[in-house]
C-alpha cells in the first residue's frame, strides 16, 4: 500500500507540473441543515471540465492556473451556485446550496437529465426518500425497497413483500450495505417491510449491472444505503403516526456545529392490542389466544470534523422482529434481527487524493424455540462479520478519476443449530455446524475521459476466500464505456464479472428468516456471474429522460437443495446440495418526467431467466420461481398546489412460475381400508400463477403550522380490489366422499382435485400523520 501511495504522489507531481493546473476542492452541503450532498454537479463552462461530489459530498476539479474561470455548482431542487475563480494555488472551498423555489423537483431525481446522459455508469437507479414518501404504501408504511420494485429489472418475491430479485438473480445475490456494513436480512414482518427507516436514510443506489470495482461478494445487485448525518445548523425532529407503527427522528449539532448527530426509531404496536385482548379473555375457555408480534428498528449516527482534512463518523443499526404464541400446552417464540455498526474516517491527503477507511461489524441471527409441557427444543442460525476497508479517490486531472482500495472480512457462521432438552434433563440433544472464513479483496479503477464524446471506465478486482483449509481466488474485471451523440443522446455498454463466496440456502421459493447462510468449502464452490449490458439514453428537453437497456447474464455454480433435504440436525449439510448453472436476459425500457407539476415514470421489462442442474429434470432447463416474462410499472405524482398532491401507481407482471401435480397415483394400503394419493409432477415450475396487477392511490395534504410542517397522507392499497394469488394449493372432495360412506374401490375414481389460490390483501385504506419541526 505504501508503494502504491508513493507512485500516486509521483504521478500527481508529474501531471501538475506538465498541465500547470490547480485544484479547487471542498464539500457541497445543504445550506439549511449542513448535510452533504451526494452527486452534486461541478462544471466549468470555459474549459468544459466537470465532476460530481462523491458519496461524502467531496469534490475536486482541476482548473487552469492564473485564469479567471467560472465554476457552476448545481443540484436538482437547489439554487445553482456560480462564482469566478482565479487559482494561483490549490484552493479548498466549501459550498452551501440553498433550496430553490421548485423544491418538488428533488422528489424525483437527485441528478439532472443531462447528468444521467453524460454519466459512464449504467444499470444504476438512484432514489431519495422524498420520492418514496409521497407514493401510496401498504398500511401507510413507507418502504424504500418497495419503491425500487417499481423500477425496470427489479421484481418482488410475492404479494406485498419487500424482497428484490434483480435481472434473474436470486434473493441471496443482492448485497445490502448500510453505511458500508453488510445487512444480511433486509426485511421485517416475514418480508412485508424492509429494515430501512425512510426518515433516517439520506441516499440509496441500486446497481443492477456495470458494477463499480469497489463492490464485490454478490452476483446480481448492490443496494448501497447511506444514513443522514444530522442537522449541523439547529436541533430538529420529524416523525409519523400510522396504522401499524410510529416513528420519531431527532437530530442536531454539537460543539458549535463541528459535529452533528441523528437518532431515529420505529416500532409497530399491534402487539399492544393483541396482549390486551388476550388478557381480557384469559378466563374464557373457548377463546383461542392471538399471536403476539411486533418489530422495531433504531438508527443512530454521529460525525465530527477534527479539522478541515479529517472527519470521523460512527453509525449503528439495531433491529428485531419478535413473534410469540402462548397457550396452556404450547409456547412458541420466533425472533430474528440485525445489528450493524460502522466507524469511518475521511482524510484528505491533498486536493487530489481522498481516503475513507471504515471498520464495520454485522450480526444476523434467528432463534425458534418451542415448549411442549416438560419438553423443549430450540433451533437457529446466524452469521457475524468483522470487516476493515480503505477506499481512495485520486484525481490527477480532469481526464482521470482513479479509485483503489482493499478490504478484509472475518466471517463466523452458525449453521442449522438445534438443541432439545427435557425438564428433568433425561433427554438432551445438540447438533449443528460452525465455520470461520476470511474474505479479502483489492481493486483499482479509472474513469478516463478520452474526449468530449468518449469516456472509458476500466476496473479490476482481485478477491479470495479461505474456509476449512480450502482457498479460492478470483479475478473480477469490470469495463464500461459511454459515447455521446450530441448533448442529449449517449450510447453505453458495460461488462462485469462478480464472484460470491457465501450462499443463502433456502428451503422455499421465497426468502424467509429461517434461511441459512453457508460458506464456500471443499464441496461448495463460489458462485460466479458474467453480465454484459448495452443501452441508449436520451434527454428529451429539460423534463423528460428516456433509456433502453438490454442485458445478458451467465450464472455458474448455482446452488439448490436436493428433494427432501434436511437443513437442521445435519453435520454434513453440504451433502444436501446440488450444483448447476443459470442464465438470464432481457430488455428494460424507462421513461421518466422529472420536472413540473406532473411527474413520474413508466417502466417495462421483458425478460427470461433459466436454471439447469444435472440432478433435476435429467439436466433440462427450468425457470426459477421469480422468472417474469412481462413487468410493467406506471407511477404518477401531480401537485395540485402547495397544499395538495395526488399520487398513484399501477403494476402488472406475469405470474410466478410454480410446480403443481399433473395427477395422482392411488395406492391401496395393505389393510384395504385406506388409500394414499401420491402426486405426479412433470417439469419443475412448469405452471404459472395468474398474472399480478394492482393499483394504489394516494393523497397528500400539507399543513404549515408555526412550529414546522406536517401532512396527512391518505392511501388506498389495491384500489380496485384485485385478489392476487399469494400461493396456490390443491384441494379435493375426499372428505365429502368419506362422509357419504367412506372411500372404496367403487368410488375412488370420483375423487376430484382442484387448484385454489390464497390471496392476502383486499382494498386497504390507510392514513399517516407526518410532522417535522
Amino acid at each position: 500500500m505504501k508503494r502504491l501511495l508513493l507512485v500516486v504522489v509521483l504521478l500527481s507531481t508529474g501531471w501538475i507540473t506538465h498541465a500547470q493546473n490547480y485544484n479547487l476542492s471542498g464539500y457541497i452541503k445543504d445550506a439549511e441543515s449542513g448535510e452533504t450532498l451526494i452527486g452534486a454537479s461541478v462544471f466549468a463552462p470555459e474549459t468544459g471540465a466537470g465532476t460530481a461530489s462523491n458519496e461524502y459530498g467531496f469534490f475536486s476539479l482541476a482548473l487552469p492556473a492564473n485564469q479567471e474561470i467560472t465554476v457552476r455548482i448545481s443540484y436538482t431542487g437547489y439554487q445553482t451556485f456560480e462564482q469566478v475563480f482565479n487559482l494561483k494555488n490549490d484552493e479548498k472551498f466549501d459550498v452551501e446550496l440553498s433550496s430553490g423555489e421548485t423544491l418538488q423537483e428533488v422528489v424525483v431525481s437527485a441528478e439532472s437529465n443531462k447528468e444521467q446522459v453524460n454519466s459512464t455508469q449504467m444499470s444504476v437507479t438512484k432514489l431519495t426518500t422524498k420520492e418514496a414518501k409521497v407514493l401510496p404504501a401498504l398500511f401507510g408504511e413507507v418502504d424504500i425497497l418497495k419503491t425500487l420494485q417499481l423500477k425496470p429489472g427489479v421484481t418482488s418475491g410475492g404479494e406485498g413483500t419487500s424482497g428484490l430479485y434483480v435481472r434473474g438473480g436470486g434473493a441471496d445475490q443482492n448485497l445490502f450495505v448500510l453505511d458500508d456494513a453488510t445487512v444480511y436480512n433486509a426485511s421485517h414482518l416475514f418480508g412485508f417491510f424492509s429494515t430501512f427507516n425512510s426518515d433516517a436514510v439520506k441516499d440509496i443506489q441500486l446497481f443492477k449491472g456495470g458494477f463499480p470495482a469497489q463492490y464485490g461478494g454478490r452476483l446480481s445487485s448492490v443496494i448501497d444505503v447511506k444514513l443522514n448525518e444530522g442537522n449541523r445548523k439547529k436541533f430538529s425532529g420529524k416523525g409519523g403516526l400510522g396504522l401499524i407503527s410510529s416513528r420519531l427522528t431527532l437530530e442536531g449539532p454539537f460543539d458549535e456545529g463541528n459535529g452533528s448527530f441523528i437518532l431515529s426509531g420505529r416500532r409497530t404496536y399491534a402487539d399492544l392490542i393483541t396482549r390486551q385482548v388476550n388478557r381480557m379473555n384469559q378466563d374464557n375457555e373457548d377463546f383461542n389466544p392471538i399471536p403476539d408480534y411486533f418489530f422495531y428498528d433504531f438508527n443512530t449516527k454521529a460525525n465530527y470534523d477534527i479539522n478541515e482534512n479529517n472527519k470521523v463518523f460512527i453509525s449503528g443499526y439495531f433491529g428485531r422482529d419478535k413473534f410469540k404464541f402462548d397457550s396452556d400446552d404450547f409456547n412458541f417464540n420466533f425472533n430474528w434481527g440485525n445489528i450493524t455498526t460502522s466507524a469511518r474516517w475521511n482524510h484528505i491527503f491533498s486536493p487530489r487524493l481522498f481516503m475513507n477507511t471504515t471498520a464495520t461489524f454485522s450480526d444476523y441471527d434467528y432463534t425458534i424455540s418451542n415448549e411442549f409441557g416438560q419438553f423443549a427444543f430450540e433451533l437457529g442460525s446466524g452469521i457475524q462479520d468483522y470487516a476493515l476497508k480503505s477506499d481512495f479517490t485520486y484525481s490527477p486531472n480532469n481526464q482521470h478519476l482513479i479509485k483503489f482500495g482493499a478490504t478484509g472480512v472475518y466471517h463466523q457462521f452458525e449453521v442449522g443449530r438445534i438443541e432439545t432438552s427435557s425438564e428433568d434433563n433425561t433427554i438432551g440433544f445438540n447438533a449443528g455446524q460452525e465455520f470461520e472464513g476470511i474474505e479479502v479483496g483489492a481493486y483499482i479503477s479509472d474513469d478516463f475521459k478520452v474526449n468530449d464524446k468518449l469516456t472509458l471506465n476500466g476496473g479490476l478486482r482481485i478477491s479470495g476466500f479461505q474456509n476449512d483449509g480450502e482457498f479460492y481466488s478470483a479475478i473480477e474485471p469490470r469495463f464500461a464505456t459511454k459515447y455521446s451523440i450530441g448533448e442529449n443522446v449517449s450510447l453505453k455498454a458495460s461488462y462485469a464479472r462478480m464472484v460470491q463466496y457465501i450462499h443463502l440456502i433456502s428451503s422455499s421459493g421465497v426468502s424467509l428468516p429461517t434461511d441459512i447462510w453457508y460458506p464456500s468449502d471443499k464441496v461448495v464452490k463460489p458462485q460466479r456471474s458474467d453480465q454484459v449490458a448495452g443501452g441508449i439514453t436520451f434527454a428529451l428537453g429539460e423534463e423528460w429522460i428516456l433509456s433502453n437497456e438490454v442485458y445478458y447474464k451467465w450464472l455458474d455454480n448455482q446452488i439448490d437443495l436436493k428433494d427432501n433435504a434436511n437443513l437442521f440436525a445435519n453435520d454434513n449439510l453440504n451433502q444436501e446440495f446440488v450444483f448447476g448453472d443459470g442464465w438470464s436476459y432481457g430488455d428494460e425500457i424507462y421513461l421518466e418526467k422529472t420536472k413540473g407539476k406532473l411527474r413520474g415514470w413508466v417502466g417495462y421489462t421483458l425478460s427470461w431467466s433459466w436454471r439447469q442442474f444435472d440432478e433435476i429434470l435429467n439436466g433440462g432447463k427450468f425457470p426459477p420461481r421469480y422468472d417474469r416474462r412481462h413487468d410493467v410499472s406506471v407511477v404518477v405524482m401531480y401537485e395540485l398546489n402547495d397544499k395538495f398532491t395526488l399520487t398513484g401507481s399501477w403494476v402488472y407482471n406475469t405470474g410466478n412460475a410454480i410446480s403443481i401435480p399433473q395427477g395422482y397415483f392411488i395406492v391401496q394400503e395393505a389393510s384395504g381400508d385406506d388409500f394414499r394419493f401420491v402426486p405426479i409432477y412433470s417439469e419443475r415450475n412448469s405452471y404459472r400463477m395468474p398474472s399480478y396487477h394492482r393499483m394504489d392511490l394516494g393523497f397528500v395534504w400539507n399543513f404549515n403550522p408555526k412550529w414546522g410542517s406536517s401532512d396527512l397522507t391518505f392511501s388506498v392499497y389495491n384500489a380496485y380490489d384485485r385478489r392476487n394469488p399469494y400461493f396456490i394449493y390443491i384441494d379435493d372432495n375426499r372428505s365429502e366422499l368419506i362422509e357419504d360412506g367412506g372411500l372404496t374401490v367403487g368410488n375412488i375414481t370420483e375423487v376430484q382435485f382442484q387448484a385454489k389460490q390464497v390471496s392476502l390483501f383486499p382494498v386497504i385504506p390507510s392514513i399517516t400523520y407526518n410532522f417535522e419541526f
